[in-house]
């Protein structure tokens, strides 16, 4: 089937494979399957004996399923992704590879809510069978609930006037549509930098709505167990909050803290780096503009 055209390029497609080491007979996961083009490559460096798992919440995305033996698309989310292996009698892979944040099919999707461009219901639900919406959030978390999210996932200085501005409007009528928002913040949003601080409101409500640190944090633990040793984890991130946990779990296996040292002060840790931080060059960012914030990080799982 062709991948539908709202899902643009993969961002740093041949670095992000060529980070996985691709042993032709090997079993591989994308776990951001979206549209399809980084399973793709992963595909065609695979042998007969190969297979490949992708994971994908979003119904839209299995429009995109590849027509290949090799390939199963597994419609959930990624934070089970070892139950949902185990259930194809898989323990053990070669590779994982994550892309992540929001598709570009998602933001160009008007009645997704995700984007400042269009007026729609404020949805921001990856997974569209889930009971919390970002109209959920905004009308009925109290506001140290709110504060919360806009500064820890919006990093946003005006989080408290924020915070009071979306109570007091909602004592008026419920926030229901992107404009409804925007026009909260209109007040608090300076217009030489609207788009940026506009853009991080939306951030801290999408990441709080789909659990997207939670799920990240879940993830990475269970990439941890899923690896065997020599196995290779490439992770694409869009923003620092997602970069900071990747970094330091590659590092030494720990979200907080430090690894415990034997005797002889050397820390067990599962991962080693793989080459330093990659970062798209200024014509893949001329050519597919989502790619201008992705870093990539690579690490191989060594033996415990």
């Amino acid at each position: 089937m062709t991948p539908q055209t709202s899902y643009h390029d993969p961002v740093l497609l041949k670095e992000s494979i060529d980070g996985l080491d691709i042993n032709p007979a090997g079993v591989y996961v994308d776990v951001t399957f979206g549209g399809g083009g980084h399973s793709r490559e992963i595909l065609s460096r695979l042998g007969p004996q190969g297979k490949l798992y992708a994971f994908d919440q979003d119904p839209d995305a299995l429009a995109n399923e590849i027509d290949d033996p090799r390939f199963t698309l597994i419609s959930e989310n990624f934070r089970y992704i070892k139950r949902f292996l185990r259930l194809h009698q898989v323990k053990h892979v070669d590779g994982i590879l994550a892309d992540l944040g929001v598709s570009s099919h998602q933001f160009d999707e008007a009645d997704r809510g995700f984007s400042t461009r269009f007026d729609a219901r404020l949805d921001m639900r990856m997974n569209q069978k889930s009971d919390l919406d970002a109209v959920k959030v905004l009308n009925y978390y109290d506001e140290s609930e709110l504060n919360r999210i806009f500064v820890e996932y919006g990093e946003l200085r005006i989080a408290p006037k924020l915070t009071r501005n979306i109570i007091a409007a909602r004592q008026e009528k419920p926030i229901v549509t992107v404009a409804d928002l925007k026009a909260i913040c209109a007040p608090l949003v300076p217009e030489r930098i609207e788009h940026k601080l506009l853009a991080q409101i939306f951030q801290a409500v999408r990441i709080e709505v789909n659990q997207e640190m939670d799920v990240l944090h879940d993830f990475l633990v269970q990439a941890k167990e899923l690896l065997q040793p020599g196995g290779r984890l490439s992770v694409i991130s869009y923003h620092s909050l997602e970069d900071r946990p990747v970094k330091r779990f590659m590092r030494n296996g720990l979200f907080t803290g430090e690894p415990e040292k034997d005797m002889f002060g050397r820390a067990s840790v599962p991962f080693k780096k793989v080459g330093g931080l990659i970062v798209p060059t200024a014509a893949e960012i001329k050519k597919n503009n989502r790619a201008r914030s992705a870093k990539l990080r690579i690490a191989e799982r060594i033996e415990d």
